[in-house]
């Protein structure tokens, strides 16, 4: 269900974005105060590049991963275009294609790892995660705020107007402390025509993200809520 989703949206996604290339750089920059200099990262939830491009261009060697090969292929492409090298792959995160200490930083942005849902695969996740960090890696992650989501339940997100007047909205369907997203991508030509993708997400707490953390192996656990757009956790390999 995942892999289908973003598959669907990868044509499209940066249309989310006012300006997707000044996003790729403001979240860059951001990122960069958590990610030391001439460090090697794995992005293991690339996407179409929104974070991984950034970060190249900023002069990181970057790598990435993700479970749609359709995003990964243009995040290929969108690095190339930008005039940066971006090695990308298809690939689940729960079983990574690269060997044991190969990067100095992993990254799992955007509200990705909470698409698994259950304990026992997220923590799958970051024992991979681990494994493919150098000893005195640093692991970065970010999800949506679901400490103060769950004590609201949304029931759906404002309307996003993007380039080309292209309309995003959500609708979240509620099972406990899980919930299916309906994505609806609103464009206009001589008519509207609508687009609508499904998936799922586990709402998990940053408490419930810290005990896994630490259960895979890692060091001290930090989050920043205010550095970057979600909040933000680091912590140290060993």
């Amino acid at each position: 269900m995942t892999g289908a989703f973003y598959d669907g949206l990868a044509g499209s996604y940066d249309l989310m974005f006012p300006d997707w290339d000044a996003s790729m750089a403001r979240q860059a920059s951001q990122l960069s105060e958590f990610i030391p200099p001439g460090a090697r990262v794995l992005d293991c939830a690339c996407g179409i590049g929104t974070q991984a491009i950034g970060l190249a261009r900023r002069g990181y060697s970057v790598v990435g991963a993700d479970l749609s090969p359709v995003a990964a292929s243009r995040a290929v492409v969108e690095a190339s275009a930008r005039g940066v090298s971006l090695p990308a792959f298809a690939a689940d995160m729960r079983a990574l294609p690269f060997a044991d200490d190969s990067f100095d930083v992993v990254l799992a942005a955007d509200n990705a790892l909470p698409h698994l849902l259950t304990a026992d695969d997220v923590l799958a996740a970051l024992r991979e995660m681990r494994r493919v960090l150098r000893p005195g890696g640093r692991l970065i992650l970010s999800t949506r705020d679901y400490d103060e989501i769950l004590r609201e339940r949304p029931l759906s997100t404002p309307p996003l107007v993007g380039p080309g007047r292209v309309v995003w909205f959500q609708l979240w369907h509620w099972d406990g402390d899980q919930y299916e997203l309906e994505m609806f991508q609103l464009h206009e030509a001589d008519s509207w025509r609508v687009v609508v993708g499904k998936t799922r997400y586990w709402a998990i707490t940053r408490h419930e993200i810290t005990e896994l953390v630490e259960r895979a192996g890692f060091g001290y656990v930090e989050w920043s809520l205010h550095a970057y757009y979600q909040p933000l956790m680091v912590a140290p390999n060993g």
